[in-house]
């Protein structure tokens, strides 16, 4: 099987992997199991799957979706979709290098362009998925303030408190935020985001580029993006990124303060799918967003 073959027929490449038919190397993969496939003419190819058959209902179409919308803006870097199946995903290889000043700028002002290609709503014409759970994408054209509480913070929210990963507290402290929400945010038009854009969903490529990786791709607010780019950590040459963003399409005034509210989303979702771990960073996002 080569490249050629397999964008011709990608149906067939489940059957070539049973059959031991193309080189498989187990790369790492987050929630699924990642591998690089070398074809026959040498391309090599970056593929997932879930760790059990079946994967979730239209998980990988919706990330297969979230990639091409993204890579259509012509903007950041974003890897080929291949073949997008049920059960496996396969994509364009990026080889990975070393993160730099002068890759983080490009892709500060790429990602401005990216999000300046628009959406036709908040949420996206798909179903969405994050990590391993569902995300809410019916499309709203409503503030953002509300389809944000509802559709991104509501949701992981109830969720937490039914597996017991928040205190009562704590869950309190983001009731009062999502009624109050209309006061935190500040309205832009929805812009074409990633919408899980942490760190580790951002790979420094080996030509010198950041490529966008693993999208919880629709149509939300820009700052959602910058937000979630500082967590675990921060992405490295992360004032070189907001720099360089912020020349190519300012932000309004207040962005640094709306930075914790931002990031509750993400937040709740990991006291959502990986347990209480995670909850002191809920709370303390959650009380700076208040004491604004």
């Amino acid at each position: 099987m080569d490249l050629a073959y397999l964008r011709a027929h990608p149906q067939h490449l489940p059957t070539f992997l049973t059959h031991q038919r193309i080189r498989e190397t187990p790369v790492s993969g987050g929630v699924c199991t990642a591998r690089r496939l070398t074809l026959d003419d040498g391309t090599s190819l970056f593929a997932k799957s879930w760790p059990s058959d079946p994967a979730p209902d239209g998980m990988f179409a919706a990330e297969a979706a979230g990639l091409a919308w993204l890579r259509a803006a012509g903007a950041v870097p974003v890897p080929e979709v291949i073949a997008a199946l049920p059960d496996l995903l396969a994509l364009e290889w990026v080889s990975p290098g070393t993160p730099s000043r002068p890759a983080a700028a490009a892709f500060g002002r790429s990602l401005a362009l990216t999000h300046r290609a628009g959406a036709d709503a908040f949420g996206a014409p798909w179903p969405g998925w994050i990590g391993p759970l569902p995300l809410d994408n019916t499309p709203d054209t409503d503030s953002w303030g509300t389809w944000f509480g509802t559709r991104r913070l509501l949701p992981y929210l109830r969720l937490s408190a039914d597996r017991g990963s928040l205190h009562a507290d704590d869950i309190a402290a983001v009731e009062e935020i999502i009624k109050s929400i209309e006061g935190y945010g500040e309205s832009e038009p929805p812009a074409r985001i990633h919408g899980d854009l942490w760190p580790g969903n951002l790979l420094w490529g080996a030509d010198g580029r950041a490529w966008l990786v693993d999208p919880a791709a629709h149509g939300g607010h820009r700052e959602t993006d910058l937000a979630t780019l500082a967590l675990f950590g921060g992405v490295p040459h992360l004032d070189t990124v907001l720099g360089a963003y912020r020349e190519e399409w300012p932000l309004a005034d207040g962005w640094r303060e709306r930075v914790p509210l931002h990031q509750l989303h993400l937040l709740l979702v990991h006291t959502a799918a990986f347990g209480s771990g995670y909850r002191v960073a809920v709370r303390s996002a959650a009380d700076a967003v208040l004491r604004t």
